[in-house]
């Protein structure tokens, strides 16, 4: 039997994050992934690589979630930028349709190309009605010290927190990546399953954040649960396959390089 995840999220057209990476680490993982596209967005390479940024209306959205759930048997989801309130209703109405035996959320809280007060409403709206149904969530250094309501984050010991705090808020499992953001010469990220709390460290591949690496943490995680790993696993072998991705960065004409998903070597 062939191992399937899917992915509901965004498309980022240079290749290196969104749903192009979901699929690229699925693939290298040996899974079958099937996608739902929410937005699209895109840089402007004639105006400082900003992004632009739009969203796939909701009966669309829609209508992808009915074809992918009824064409495969699926427990098993990754949840990356959905973009706009009304995305997100439609997509938590259909995640309570069936049980999931795993919904991993990379939850995207800074809404790049709109307004303020639209990425505000989203950031709310994502808290209340899709980080309930996540059973592992992957927040960044920024999106942890928004979740936890903390005004810093700069030790082990405040990853430590913020994860405990993530937990209260419903999901089962929590993993806050330091990344480049915490000071120090390791990228140290914590996971936590409600009851004991894992550090993993290693040491950082350069100061300078590499694009689609979050995306690709989260789906790695997906897959390995798709195939059976238990969470911290999975983790486990998602930061492996992160560090060997950035060791292989693809440079681009864009100001940022970007992961290669490769499967991590034994």
């Amino acid at each position: 039997m062939t191992d399937r995840a899917y992915v509901i999220a965004g498309s980022e057209a240079t290749g290196g994050a969104g749903i192009q990476a979901d699929l690229k680490a699925f693939q290298e993982l040996g899974v079958y992934g099937m996608g739902t596209i929410t937005c699209i967005v895109s840089f402007d390479p004639n105006n400082g690589w900003g992004h632009r940024f739009v969203p796939v209306a909701p009966n669309v959205i829609a209508d992808q979630i009915e074809a992918a759930t009824a064409c495969h048997d699926l427990d098993v989801v990754k949840i990356g930028m959905l973009g706009t309130p009304d995305t997100i209703d439609v997509v938590a109405e259909a995640l309570q349709r069936q049980p999931w035996r795993h919904v991993v959320l990379d939850p995207v809280l800074i809404c790049k190309g709109q307004e303020a007060g639209a990425a505000l409403d989203t950031d709310k709206a994502l808290t209340a009605q899709i980080l309930p149904l996540a059973t592992v969530i992957t927040p960044n250094h920024f999106e942890a010290r928004t979740l936890a309501g903390m005004e810093s984050i700069d030790s082990v010991d405040d990853l430590v927190e913020a994860a405990r705090r993530i937990h209260q808020l419903g999901p089962k499992h929590v993993v806050v990546k330091g990344g480049t953001e915490l000071p120090g010469p390791d990228a140290v990220d914590v996971y936590f399953d409600g009851e004991e709390v894992t550090v993993l460290s290693a040491p950082k591949i350069g100061e300078e954040r590499v694009s689609g690496a979050g995306c690709t943490f989260a789906a790695a995680i997906t897959a390995e649960l798709a195939k059976g790993a238990e969470v911290g696993a999975a983790v486990a072998t998602a930061k492996a396959m992160v560090r060997e991705g950035i060791s292989r960065r693809l440079t681009t004409h864009a100001p940022f390089a970007s992961v290669v998903p490769v499967a991590p070597r034994d």
